[in-house]
């Protein structure tokens, strides 16, 4: 039984030093191919390509033997196909053949809801076409109680209600209250003007127009203003006054006569206009004449 005993222990002994030293081969072999499969070493900086055409920042990512995925987003302030962003970011340290996610600029932008910047202040209405990524146009002043808000909402100079869908990246007009004016000035004459021509004018000195069409206009070119209220001239022959933001009627017909805008120029039987040479009526006689 002892020699038995022996033979066993002795092949045990045999058994687990081969394991001992499997496992200090297995160990050896794995930590020095370790730096072969994570590696190690074989790093690289990743180029700045923000800012650049997508093809051109493919090429290079490809040359220093980067991996690329491609996304995309809308930003109007920048050209189409160029780079927005990427990840990681410029100069990072990064393994051989790691992958850089781009974000390129799209060519078609997208639609957004027109937002309400009616009665806002500047302000918020700036923040929100930002937000929007709408681009703020021009922005005019209106003689108006509401002073600093926003009167009206212009794209492509026509109004635009709110909801509309339109293009990221459009061009919002804004008229903005700027407070009634005390200024007086001369009632513009715009009698014989073509719409556009008075509306700018109008417009211009700080007026709100309303607009009257009569008849029929079978060709906008030859309509005119043929009539306004208040008029240029008073009974008196002399120049009507007007504050700014006031209201000026005007009225537009097709072919007016030209006694129609001559009569409408100026009243017919202004006071200035009674001859020099008509005598006073005679006045009577006091009590104290009478009797002498």
């Amino acid at each position: 039984m002892s020699l038995v005993s022996a033979d066993i222990r002795k092949t045990f002994r045999f058994n687990l030093l081969i394991v001992i030293l499997l496992c200090v081969v297995l160990y050896i072999l794995f930590f020095s191919s370790l730096s072969l499969i994570t590696r190690h070493g074989a790093e690289t900086k990743v180029p700045m390509v923000t800012g650049r055409d997508i093809r051109m920042a493919i090429a290079e990512l490809d040359k220093n033997g980067f991996d690329v995925e491609v996304d995309s987003a809308y930003d109007p302030a920048k050209k189409p196909f160029v780079v927005l962003d990427q990840m990681p970011e410029a100069a990072s340290v990064v393994k051989n053949g790691r992958t850089v996610y781009l974000t390129i600029n799209k060519a078609d932008p997208p639609l957004t809801p027109m937002p309400n910047l009616q009665n806002l202040s500047f302000r918020s209405a700036e923040m929100i076409l930002k937000s929007n990524k709408l681009i703020l146009g021009d922005t005019t002043y209106r003689p108006d109680i509401a002073k600093g808000a926003i009167l009206e909402q212009l794209y492509k100079g026509q109004q635009i209600r709110p909801g509309m869908m339109i293009p990221q990246g459009s061009r919002i007009d804004l008229v903005i209250g700027d407070g009634l004016g005390n200024t007086e000035m001369n009632v513009p004459d715009v009698v014989g003007m073509s719409y556009e021509e008075a509306l700018a004018m109008l417009n211009g000195n700080g007026l709100i127009v309303t607009a009257i069409w009569e008849g029929e206009i079978t060709d906008s070119a030859l309509a005119v203003v043929y009539r306004q209220s208040p008029g240029a001239i008073n009974e008196l022959g002399s120049n009507n006054r007007i504050k700014e933001g006031d209201v000026v009627d005007i009225s537009i017909m097709q072919n007016p006569s030209p006694d129609q805008l001559q009569k409408n120029k100026k009243p017919e039987n202004p006071v200035s206009d009674i001859g020099m040479d008509q005598q006073p009526a005679e006045q009577p006689k006091n009590s104290d004449e009478e009797w002498k």
